[in-house]
């Protein structure tokens, strides 16, 4: 495959008239064993790497070590790069290489902003294409045991973005419709905001006694867990001085917690020939 893409990709800039391919690859949520065979054939053959801060160290290590690798990571309120300098890097990337590979956490087009990102190359000429990867709020709640539905307790689920602005708290999203709208709620990037969004789906409705638990670093050996209800979880993420990136998942279906997890995966060791960046 590998020598398919290098075949059809060819990395000779002299002979480019065209614009490279961009490549949105999805990395997953950090366990190297659920990174995807196409996004790992990429990264092998890559000219240019542009990748995001939650991107794993093993992840990274299969990068072709002769490729230029970029941090253009953006963590709440330390932002290395501006969205639209991304889009303009990639452009201007894929005008020198024939393989551009931007290797985003989890999913690109689940709160990843990679339908912006596709957009954007589209309109500036860029070839460009997906390569989806499995989101966090998937695989990150069955590495804690938890599954998001179940026959008995859910038969829904609703993913939904908890991150606003650094300072304020303005949500787009209706609470008062999540709350009601499925059995279980899986929330990225909430943990700053827990405290309002508690507020605001008690206020909708939910029982302050409905089951939430928090999970820190998911799928990768330093994940953490805190098991809470929305009544105490504010308190409890605070006596535990409980820190992001991390999913929240609420709902019954976080009950089977306590027997399930015994049944969880492990995350995988990987060992390649490339250091480790």
């Amino acid at each position: 495959m590998n020598e398919f893409m290098r075949d059809r990709h060819s990395s000779d800039l002299a002979a480019m008239t065209q614009p490279g391919t961009v490549y949105l690859v999805g990395a997953g949520p950090g366990d190297p064993g659920l990174f995807t065979l196409k996004g790992k054939a990429l990264l092998e053959c890559a000219d240019v790497v542009i990748y995001d801060a939650l991107v794993s160290p093993q992840i990274l290590a299969m990068v072709n070590p002769q490729a230029e690798q970029i941090n253009a990571g953006k963590r709440r309120g330390a932002h290395s790069m501006l969205q639209p300098e991304i889009t303009q890097l990639l452009i201007a990337k894929a005008q020198l290489a024939a393989v551009v590979v931007r290797l985003k956490g989890g999913d690109p087009f689940v709160f990843g902003r990679g339908g912006e990102e596709m957009a954007g190359l589209i309109a500036a000429g860029v070839p460009v294409e997906v390569v989806p990867g499995i989101t966090a709020g998937v695989a990150v709640p069955a590495y804690a045991g938890i599954p998001i539905t179940h026959r008995d307790c859910s038969s829904s689920v609703t993913f939904v973005t908890g991150h606003e602005a650094a300072g304020k708290y303005q949500p787009e999203v209706n609470w008062q419709a999540i709350a009601h709208g499925s059995k279980t709620i899986v929330i990225y990037m909430g943990i700053h905001n827990m405290a309002h969004i508690v507020e605001a789906l008690v206020s909708a409705g939910l029982s302050p006694q409905t089951p939430i638990a928090l999970i820190r670093w998911g799928t990768r050996p330093e994940q953490e867990e805190l098991i809470s209800t929305l009544a105490t979880v504010v308190a409890d993420m605070a006596a535990a001085q409980f820190q992001p990136p991390a999913i929240a998942v609420i709902g019954e279906v976080v009950n089977l917690h306590t027997w399930l997890s015994a049944g969880r995966p492990q995350p995988l060791a990987i060992v390649t020939d490339y250091p480790a960046q």
